[in-house]
């Protein structure tokens, strides 16, 4: 193969692997805003029990016992969703870099190729040059 056709080969494959990277991304976002939809839809659940519970209280005690409980509900649910967010942005991140690793990779084998092309083809040039 020449050089022309090296590159052809490398920028094929580079549009491939930034296809791929990009589905991997829309992938994960789409992933991330159905956690979200899930997330909300069970918060006002749980915002629609704890007015029941609320509004069934007698006393101001049981009142704030129910929002007490409500809170610490609501903040253990957040932080364990926002671990849930955390963990699919890392696996977008990873999903979308490996591709480019791929690209890495070829573009470095065929640039070495070609060095030691050119390597070789001075060195020839320069064998000649000292018969003559």
């Amino acid at each position: 193969m020449n050089m022309y056709e090296d590159a052809n080969t490398m920028t094929r494959e580079a549009m491939d692997n930034a296809m791929k990277s990009l589905s991997a991304m829309t992938k994960g976002f789409q992933q991330i805003t159905s956690e979200t939809a899930d997330f909300t839809k069970r918060s006002y659940e749980q915002q629609t029990a704890m007015i029941e519970k609320l509004l069934q209280a007698k006393t101001v005690e049981k009142s704030i016992e129910v929002q007490n409980e409500y809170a610490k509900t609501a903040y253990e649910n957040w932080i364990a969703q926002m671990n849930k967010v955390s963990e699919i942005y890392t696996g977008i991140a990873k999903d979308t870099y490996r591709p480019f690793e791929q690209t890495a990779s070829m573009a470095l084998r065929t640039g070495t190729k070609a060095a030691q092309q050119t390597a070789a083809n001075a060195e020839a040039a320069m064998n000649e040059q000292a018969a003559a």
